[in-house]
């Protein structure tokens, strides 16, 4: 999408608050012992509770009102019977639709941590990584920037990025052209980001796996070793000067 007024902007705004608030909900109430179906309920009746609603079941179907994905699972994990575990790496990845708009966002965090350590540094880095990029980005700017900097910010924190998960554009639909913004440099993408364009961001970067796979359920994706996988993601409009978050409270 391409926002062409006020309106549209204060729309991705409103859908983009609702997302990241429901992302903070989930945050907060999330406890070891807690199964991820109940972490998901209470996704689900915060946007209920603000007219928006899960874009993931809308629009492919999916299982669960959130994707809630942890340690070796990097994305699209189904709300189940698990039970978090105090250590574990949570990812909460909510995506919604409110009067015809969409915006997407992830964090992940390392549940009720004992210490710092390397899962800690996986978590925020993650983080710093996707604000890096974020921060580099306006109308002109080569698309495979997104790739280049995720590429030298994953190496310069001792990170590798998971190559097969993608930003994507977003805005009056859950997935827009360009349909892949890939986490590596292609010097052969010539693109260019243009004014008022909206993309997500959303570096996935892991200890170890460079790739995704699927698992047997159709829906997740994960790493195929015992390494483990954070994401962060933001929806954003771009401009001539500095990128419009949406999904930031």
């Amino acid at each position: 999408m391409t926002v062409e007024s006020q309106e549209d902007i204060e729309a991705l705004r409103r859908v983009g608050r609702v997302v990241a608030a429901t992302i903070a909900e989930m945050k907060r109430r999330a406890r070891p012992g807690m199964t991820t179906q109940e972490l998901d309920d209470i996704g689900l009746r915060y946007m209920e509770e603000h007219r928006a609603r899960p874009a993931p079941r809308l629009v492919v179907g999916f299982p669960g009102a959130t994707c809630i994905s942890v340690n070796q699972e990097a994305a699209h994990g189904i709300p189940g019977r698990r039970r978090l575990k105090a250590g574990d790496v949570v990812n909460i990845d909510v995506s919604a639709e409110l009067d015809g708009y969409y915006a997407d966002a992830g964090q992940s965090f390392v549940l009720s941590p004992a210490e710092d350590g390397p899962l800690l540094h996986l978590c925020e880095y993650t983080y710093l990584t996707m604000m890096r990029v974020i921060s580099q980005l306006k109308a002109g700017v080569k698309l495979n920037t997104v790739g280049r900097l995720i590429e030298e910010q994953a190496r310069a924190g001792g990170l590798f990025v998971v190559r097969n998960l993608c930003s994507h554009g977003i805005g009056r639909s859950l997935h827009e052209e360009p349909r892949q913004i890939l986490p590596v440099y292609d010097p052969h993408d010539k693109r260019k980001l243009c004014d008022g364009q909206v993309i997500t961001i959303e570096p996935f970067l892991s200890t170890g796996a460079r790739y995704a796979v699927e698992a047997g359920d159709g829906w997740t994706l994960r790493l195929p070793d015992n390494s483990f996988v954070a994401q962060h993601e933001h929806t954003i409009i771009i401009t001539n000067e500095h990128p419009i978050i949406v999904t930031a409270l």
